[in-house]
């Protein structure tokens, strides 16, 4: 309770409000001091002692790079305020307090560069799209996104064009298999925070529905098991579909989760998934 009462009081300042709200932004990443200070237009000095308060309070933590002092938000000390804030409201999703309680995992409490996400990625036959964007979620989202995919009617092998592709980019293919979406649905199986499936819904296509324990989202891309082109046209397809794959997950692990709940998660990576907005 007293952690709790001195972190809101080192809030109670509009600056120190400022730098939350900038720092939660850029996320586990952080700002230089320099940056700060520039960006909230704010004198090195006075800056200095709003964030020396913030971090006492377990709000803000410190780290040198180079010549450069960086600070990020300190998860555990969020988690701890909106937890306490939430704490008589419903345990899943509350809104802003009970989304951080679970989506930041206990082993980012003491250090924000630590948390990660689970992600299931999930088509019909788990041979093509789910597989890519698997791959690519394990080499972009360097150690804060935890990949899986699966299928509701698996394949008996992904694509031999998929696999080539991924291998060709440096992609490590030696785990990847076709499976089946159950596999995720036992009591061992790790829990997800995410689930985005790559089916196409509009060709009537289903995916299994997980609830509403996780953030869910539909990424509808083409099918490339239904693409009978020549094979130099086949090659250019899967090139761009990898392309738009890639290019919607580099912005989805930059996303700002420290300052989105459930609603406005699910907003954003609805607003990835439109189709509209990227072709192959």
């Amino acid at each position: 309770m007293k952690d709790v009462a001195v972190g809101f009081a080192a809030l109670s300042q509009e600056t120190r409000l400022a730098l939350m709200r900038q720092l939660a932004a850029k996320g586990v990443g952080g700002m230089a001091a320099g940056e700060l200070a520039s960006a909230l237009g704010q004198l090195p000095s006075t800056l200095s002692f709003h964030l020396s308060a913030l971090e006492q309070a377990g709000l803000v933590r410190s780290r040198r790079q180079g010549r450069h002092v960086v600070y990020a938000v300190r998860l555990s000390g969020l988690r701890a305020l909106f937890g306490f804030i939430a704490e008589t409201c419903s345990p899943w999703r509350p809104g802003l307090g009970g989304e951080l309680a679970r989506l930041l995992p206990a082993e980012a409490e003491d250090d924000p560069m630590q948390a990660s996400f689970n992600v299931l990625f999930l088509c019909t036959h788990n041979s093509a799209r789910s597989l890519m964007a698997q791959s690519i979620l394990e080499q972009v989202g360097k150690g804060r996104f935890n990949a899986y995919s699966a299928g509701s009617d698996p394949a008996a092998n992904p694509m031999p064009e998929v696999i080539a592709k991924l291998r060709v980019l440096g992609h490590d293919v030696s785990g990847l298999h076709s499976k089946s979406w159950e596999k995720f649905t036992a009591s061992d199986a790790p829990r997800m925070d995410f689930v985005i499936t790559l089916c196409d819904t509009l060709q009537g296509q289903i995916c299994p529905d997980f609830g509403a324990r996780v953030v869910t989202s539909a990424w509808p891309l083409p099918d490339p098991a239904k693409f009978t082109g020549s094979d130099i046209e086949r090659a250019s397809m899967i090139n761009g579909l990898y392309g738009m794959i890639r290019r919607r997950l580099e912005a989805f692990i930059n996303l700002p989760y420290a300052t989105l709940d459930a609603m406005a998660l699910k907003k954003r990576l609805d607003e990835l998934g439109d189709i509209n907005n990227a072709t192959v």
